[in-house]
């Protein structure tokens, strides 16, 4: 995917939101930061995700994470529809910022721009895109979906569990993992860096190939 991707450092840009002006590393600070975009402010779609995002406000707290909302129309605009987003939810408080962006110049930086979405003037519009930012600053995973197609906050908050385990341990986690189940012993660890590393021990599948290389263990 052309532009910003996983691995890569967040610009870190100036950007006027809902709570003031702020700089996205200072923002960041120490944590994991979620920044996600909505092609427009008064659309269906956007505010049912804007929404969904001010319900797991609390459980992304929880967690440790920011929120960054992003598109293209003016602060004034996203003050006056978060009444609505909150009215949508049956009175969940946005309590995180919402940037503007109207000269298209941060979605461009950020490439978050929908390749083929365009406003009534003809001008381009931000993407439903989403990037996970970590601790280092950097890009640790990327969503993108049509306009026609919501996020699922599970989804978000099942990633994000799955990144801060793989930043505190040697571990990936398996398909449709969820937090509790198992997770899989990085290759890169040996079975006698396992035995100290994961004390906890750790079970070895029985594969025809007899390669010892999918371990189970459990960690918080």
């Amino acid at each position: 995917m052309p532009g910003l991707t996983i691995g890569d450092p967040l610009p870190n840009l100036q950007v006027q939101t809902t709570h003031g002006p702020i700089k996205l590393h200072d923002y960041v600070g120490n944590s994991f930061t979620i920044i996600f975009s909505h092609p427009g402010d008064f659309t269906p779609v956007c505010t049912t995700e804007l929404g969904a995002m001010a319900a797991y406000s609390e459980k992304f707290s929880e967690l440790g994470v920011k929120l960054l909302g992003l598109s293209a129309d003016d602060v004034e605009s996203h003050k006056a529809w978060i009444k609505d987003i909150e009215a949508y939810c049956n009175g969940c408080k946005v309590t995180y910022p919402i940037a503007a962006d109207p000269d298209r110049r941060i979605i461009k930086e950020l490439n978050m721009v929908d390749p083929d979405e365009k406003d009534s003037s003809g001008n381009q519009v931000p993407s439903r895109a989403l990037h996970i930012v970590g601790p280092d600053k950097r890009i640790k995973l990327s969503f993108l979906y049509p306009a026609s197609t919501g996020r699922n906050m599970e989804e978000v908050v099942r990633v994000v569990e799955s990144l801060q385990r793989a930043a505190n341990h040697k571990i990936a986690t398996p398909a449709n993992w969820k937090k509790g189940e198992a997770v899989v012993i990085s290759p890169s660890v040996s079975n006698e860096e396992a035995n100290r590393m994961f004390p906890q021990g750790y079970k070895t599948t029985d594969l025809p190939s007899k390669k010892g290389y999918l371990r189970f263990t459990n960690v918080e």
